[in-house]
This record gives structure tokens, C-alpha cells and sequence, in this order.
């Protein structure tokens, strides 16, 4: 699964990878070392990719009845994801990639659950695949949202857990993905990353509170004291 995300990076750094004509908006962009469930993250639509857009993490359908469950759906499941009532409209017809310098995963060890951060080996941003979906408000308004994709893990990653966003890496997969393309290319690019392509590390458990937000989330932990009675 993808739990949390980092978004620390500059305009500069997107619009290298992302293209030089993307819209990024005026004025700093707010960074974030720790994405949590129902916050916002960054998006590219595929109703208008050439803008960045900020949506809340957690997909509510269009015909929920209200957004409760939006945390239970901050991941879809590539497998059957055509055939699921929340996920099967906006895989056909909203996609989107999210943006993030790295993600957060937690290793079960016993009782215990240690967080570590992943990102590219090469420190190229992330671009996951997602799906989003519009909600209109009783009061008025609408909240938009998104799920991110995940599938089996590749060799990194199979490692701390077993599954992993589905990761564009490449500007042919990022375009087709948010363009028009038949059901079946789509899912076609549902797949894990290449071995090789990541690396992770041990962070501090800080990042289990969403309320800690700041650049100690990104360095490595110590390691364990020995255990000398083992």
C-alpha cells in the first residue's frame, strides 16, 4: 500500500521533468514532509494534465452519500480495478499521476512496525498513478479527490511490504496514462516498478504522527542497539 507522501522539491526540479509549459500558479508551493490520508497532494488531471492541482487524498465517489469512508480509499488495488464500483468510472475516464518526492512504508518486525522512506535512486521525483473523482457537497461545492494505484512490489520493496504504488516512469507512460487510451493499455500499465529503480531507508517513527512536518521525517534513523542477550 502507499500510507504517507513527501512533496519537498522546487518549480524548477517539476518543471524540468514534468515539462517547461506545465502551469504551476504563482507564488512558492507549499511543501510537505509528511502527506497524510484526506490531506491535499499534488495532482496532474487528465482533464487539463498541462496544470498542477491540488486534491485530497482519499477517492469519495461521486455517488457516496458522504465522505466518511474517503481514508479507507486512499489506495486501489490494481487487481479488479475495472470491475470495483468506487474505482471502475475513474479508471476509464479520470485518471491522474500524483506527484511526490518519496513515500512512507512501514516494516512489520514482531509487534513492531518501523517506518522507511522511498524514493528514486537516480532523485527523480515520483509520479504515481491515480484515479480521481468529483463529490458535490450537500451545502454546495464540490471536493475532488484521489486513490493511488498499487500493485505486487518490485525487489526493492518486497523488502518492508508486499505492495507498492504503480509508478509512470517515463514521459510515453506519464502521456498515455493521462491521455485517451482504451481500458485495456491502461491497465496494461499497472505493473511494479523496475528492480533497481528505488532505494529506501529507516526513518524516525516521528512521521507515524501526521501533526510532524518538518525535514528530521527525511533523515535516517540510527540503527538498533544490540541486542546483547541474543
Amino acid at each position: 500500500m502507499c500510507g504517507r507522501l513527501s512533496f519537498v522539491t522546487t518549480k524548477e526540479k517539476i518543471l524540468e521533468q514534468f515539462g517547461e509549459r506545465l502551469e504551476l500558479g504563482d507564488g512558492p508551493l507549499p511543501l510537505s514532509y509528511n502527506i497524510a490520508p484526506t490531506q491535499q497532494a499534488f495532482v496532474l488531471l487528465n482533464e487539463h494534465p498541462e496544470a498542477l492541482d491540488r486534491l485530497s487524498w482519499g477517492l469519495v465517489p461521486h455517488w457516496a452519500k458522504d465522505v466518511k469512508d474517503a481514508a479507507k480509499r486512499i489506495n486501489a488495488r490494481s487487481e479488479g480495478i475495472a470491475d470495483k464500483p468506487s474505482f471502475r468510472l475513474p479508471i476509464r475516464n479520470q485518471r491522474c499521476v500524483v506527484l511526490a518526492d518519496s513515500f512512507y512504508e512501514w516494516q512489520r518486525e514482531g509487534k513492531q512496525k518501523r517506518p522507511f522512506r522511498i524514493l528514486r535512486a537516480d532523485g527523480r521525483l515520483l509520479a504515481l498513478a491515480g484515479v480521481w473523482d468529483t463529490w458535490r457537497k450537500p451545502e454546495g461545492g464540490v471536493l475532488r479527490t484521489f486513490s493511488v494505484i498499487t500493485t505486487t512490489p518490485n525487489r526493492e520493496m518486497a523488502a518492508v511490504h508486499d505492495r507498492m504504488p504503480v509508478l509512470l516512469n517515463t514521459p510515453r507512460e506519464i502521456a498515455q496514462w493521462l491521455g485517451e487510451i482504451p481500458l485495456e493499455e491502461a491497465i496494461d500499465l499497472l505493473r511494479p516498478a523496475d528492480d533497481g529503480l528505488l532505494r529506501l531507508y529507516r526513518v524516525s517513527e516521528k512521521v507515524n504522527a501526521a501533526y510532524n512536518d518538518g525535514p528530521e521525517l527525511h533523515q535516517p534513523a540510527p540503527p538498533p542497539p544490540p541486542d546483547l542477550f541474543g
